[in-house]
């Protein structure tokens, strides 16, 4: 399956242009390795995404191609989430 693809079923990111305008920048890797949003994606990979502030690893569990909102989160999940500066008061 297709890195966008993924993400957008996954609900990782919402709609499948903004995967891949992301993806296209160089701000995904995929077992370490920088990842065009036409790359393909298989269970056990590890992908690290960086949102801004926020990097997210998430390794994929399990390819579907449709989902409904509960299922989506059977499609991965998450290893490390990290924030470059953090902004919650205390």
């Amino acid at each position: 399956m297709r890195l966008d693809k993924y993400l957008k079923v996954s609900r990782i990111i919402k709609r499948r242009s903004v995967a891949k305008e992301i993806a296209d920048k160089g701000r995904i890797e995929i077992n370490g390795k920088v990842a065009k949003s036409s790359t393909e994606v298989a269970p056990k990979d590890e992908l690290v995404i960086k949102f801004g502030n926020k990097t997210l690893t998430v390794q994929v569990d399990e390819l579907l191609e449709t989902t409904k909102k509960d299922d989506a989160e059977r499609m991965y999940t998450i290893v490390k989430e990290e924030y470059a500066q953090d902004f919650r008061q205390e």
